[in-house]
């Protein structure tokens, strides 16, 4: 399953960490974005090749120290079809470089529309008897509160081509609770799509004891997040929330399990920006990265046991 192959990426770089590369264009140095506008002028088009730049720049810096990387969908649409191509091109140069990618869209339908959505990212398209990968990430982020109509067509494509997806479970922003910590009797609503996540999972099994079906669950909730690492010991997690947003090493450590294994942690602005943060020379934006990604890793595995697949 697609998750054993995170985890074997984890295990080697002894980095349970995933850069989310959610990049708005004032994130970008100056000189880049003054090359890429002198070329293509104002337009989406520049916008667009100088987060491309930018991006495989970061991944050059961090590809062999960081497992994973996680676009999100939504700074990629906002330079329209321009950005939908470098969305497209840096899922493509992150694999060429080894790292496991995730697409954060956080998709939600039924029938025939989650179907088309779930080729889109995770499957073949069918071109005149052609099939072809049409973004081709590892993972998809996922909305399941159409529950199993909504999730379904994504299992199939999981099994087909070794693809995982991530559920929203217990999500890391401040209102999360307004609906997820309601109760369906005694439990909670996180708690209920917990519960459906690891039995769609259950004849998807991989490996190393987590299935393809991982949940959404936020650095910013870790008493939640220790709950639900005990509730769902085959759900592999994404943690969001780390840094920017509040969450700390010592309680995302609440995610892993006795290995240091069952989750992953996403950091986007503390990497991208790393180089602002420092003040440093804008020119050594990838370098600020990379010892970004360091300290996360040196910080997060600070609370955990030794990474092992024992």
């Amino acid at each position: 399953m697609s998750f054993d192959r995170l985890i074997e990426r984890i295990v080697q770089t002894q980095n349970p960490s995933v850069v989310g590369l959610d990049p708005k264009l004032e994130y970008v140095p100056d000189f880049i974005i003054k090359k890429k506008v002198k070329k293509y002028g104002k337009t989406l088009k520049a916008a667009s090749k100088a987060i491309l730049e930018f991006n495989k720049c970061i991944i050059d810096e961090i590809h062999d120290i960081c497992p994973a990387i996680k676009p999100q969908a939504a700074y990629y649409e906002m330079y329209g079809y321009e950005g939908v191509k470098t969305l497209y091109k840096t899922i493509q140069y992150a694999k060429e470089k080894g790292m496991f990618v995730m697409t954060d869209g956080k998709r939600n339908d039924i029938g025939a529309t989650m179907e088309a959505y779930a080729t889109a990212h995770l499957g073949l398209t069918d071109v005149c008897g052609e099939e072809i990968s049409a973004f081709g990430a590892d993972a998809l982020t996922v909305n399941g509160y159409l529950g199993t109509d909504g999730i379904a067509p994504l299992l199939e494509k999981c099994k087909a081509y070794d693809k995982g997806i991530f559920v929203l479970v217990k999500t890391s922003n401040k209102s999360s609770g307004e609906l997820q910590d309601l109760k369906i009797g005694k439990k909670t609503v996180y708690a209920t799509m917990g519960e459906l996540c690891e039995g769609w999972g259950e004849d998807y099994m991989g490996k190393y004891g987590y299935s393809c079906v991982g949940a959404v669950v936020g650095a910013t909730y870790p008493e939640q997040l220790a709950e639900m690492r005990k509730a769902l010991p085959h759900t592999f997690f994404l943690v969001p929330g780390y840094g920017a947003q509040g969450g700390g090493a010592e309680g995302v450590a609440k995610g892993f399990d006795e290995n240091g294994l069952g989750a992953i942690v996403n950091s986007s602005r503390g990497v991208m920006c790393a180089y602002k943060k420092e003040e440093c020379d804008e020119h050594d934006f990838a370098k600020a990265a990379r010892r970004e990604v360091i300290r996360m890793k040196e910080d997060i595995i600070s609370y955990l046991p030794k990474i092992s697949l024992d």
